[in-house]
């Protein structure tokens, strides 16, 4: 289960990175922005949860700028790759306890947790992409994940 999670963490940040060269070629629209800034504000959130770290002022919708976010994505995925290559197989059945933005408690299995990450990135990719294409970008990247598969 370590190496699928870890090919979907492969996979995120190419499909990112991907999306974020599309903002930048359509002078970087505010929308396609902030989405992908929540993208990986949530992303930061999750991580924070998954570790127990102290819960931080993070917002959900922040004010990132568009020529910060490469550092942000290699962050997230550094950190991300390191929690998991130190997880073992039962980990991923591990129950993570935590509070929702409002406060509510809740409890997920580490591997649901992860499911959710990264299916929140895809579909916030595809919300980008429809942007873009607003924005005047006339071919949209290909971020499929079988696409990025057929690549290796």
């Amino acid at each position: 289960m370590k190496e699928y999670f870890l090919r979907l963490l492969d996979y995120d940040k190419y499909a990112n990175e991907l999306i974020l060269d599309g903002i930048f070629e359509t002078k970087e629209p505010e929308l396609p922005v902030q989405l992908m800034a929540h993208l990986l504000a949530a992303q930061q959130v999750w991580y924070n949860r998954c570790k127990y770290l102290p819960h931080t002022n993070v917002v959900l919708w922040p004010d990132w700028k568009a020529d910060t976010l490469q550092q942000i994505i290699n962050d997230n995925y550094i950190g991300w790759a390191d929690f998991l290559n130190t997880c073992e197989p039962a980990d991923f059945e591990q129950i993570i306890t935590y509070k929702d933005t409002r406060g509510d408690a809740h409890e997920n299995t580490l591997s649901d947790i992860l499911a959710h990450m990264f299916n929140h990135g895809t579909h916030h990719r595809a919300q980008i992409g429809q942007h873009l294409k607003l924005a005047g970008l006339e071919k949209l990247p290909i971020t499929d994940y079988i696409a990025y598969l057929r690549m290796k």
